[in-house]
């Protein structure tokens, strides 16, 4: 535990501050959980008590490594949403691997601030995440463990017989469908809609997708077998659904 708690903080703080460490870390068996070292609890603490510094005097460059197992599309979506909501929207991937040991990917962002680990599990925890370790290479580069064996979407469940409008965004639109058949898409008011939809299982895997190239008004779609998730865009720019859309779940699965 004072490994991981002396790789979190500089080394002249830890050395300054030993005996202060020592005082809160005083009862270790707190910073466990299901035998596993608590290591989001240990950041917590350490930025509690300002010992974990997060904030930059500027802007500066950093880096965060993530790595786990499962299908990188889906890990990449869950990380980009947490990452999103954590108001990092300008984000550069620098390296990606996917092999028998998991996927990683490196991101490089500018921020006057390191991520807080504690705000991350927030998020990722909201997507059936969780951080399993992490650790800090430097002040401006961290890695994190990440448990996606319970990941999800935070998007909106379809129920049957619901009527829902998409407004414009600036991105697709995700829709949580586990419980329906169909789906029946209305074009509202001006709009040039050239309907581009993908539909997905519950590891985000690509099932089916739907599309056509003439302006649409309305569609009715069954979906594929084991779909959960539907992405619903526009073939060529989301302004040809800048009015939006009105979504109608038909038939339970």
């Amino acid at each position: 535990m004072q490994e991981k708690i002396r790789s979190f903080v500089e080394p002249e703080v830890y050395e300054k501050n030993r005996a202060f460490i020592a005082t809160i870390f005083q009862d270790e068996t707190a910073y466990y959980q299901n035998e596993r070292l608590d290591v989001v609890r240990i950041a917590q603490t350490l930025r509690d008590n300002g010992l974990l510094g997060l904030f930059f005097d500027a802007p500066t460059s950093m880096k965060l490594t993530f790595h786990s197992s499962g299908s990188p599309l889906f890990f990449v979506k869950v990380m980009g949403d947490a990452l999103r909501d954590l108001g990092y929207y300008r984000y550069m991937t620098e390296y990606s691997k996917n092999d028998v040991e998991g996927f990683i990917w490196t991101i490089s962002l500018t921020s006057e601030y390191a991520t807080d680990p504690t705000a991350l599990q927030r998020e990722l925890r909201k997507r059936g995440c969780d951080i399993a370790d992490m650790r800090r290479i430097n002040t401006h580069e961290w890695h994190y463990d990440i448990d996606m064996h319970d990941a999800r979407l935070e998007v909106g469940e379809l129920t049957v017989g619901a009527q829902v409008e998409l407004k414009s965004t600036l991105s697709p639109h995700w829709v949580n469908v586990s419980k329906v058949k169909t789906l029946m898409l209305t074009s509202l008011k001006a709009n040039q809609w050239h309907p581009y939809i993908a539909f997905y299982d519950g590891k985000m895997r690509l099932l089916k997708i739907y599309q056509r190239d003439e302006k649409t008004w309305q569609i009715k779609i069954q979906l594929p077998r084991d779909t959960v998730y539907a992405k619903i865009s526009d073939l060529y720019h989301l302004k040809n659904i800048k009015e939006g859309l009105q979504i109608e779940a038909l038939g339970e699965k």
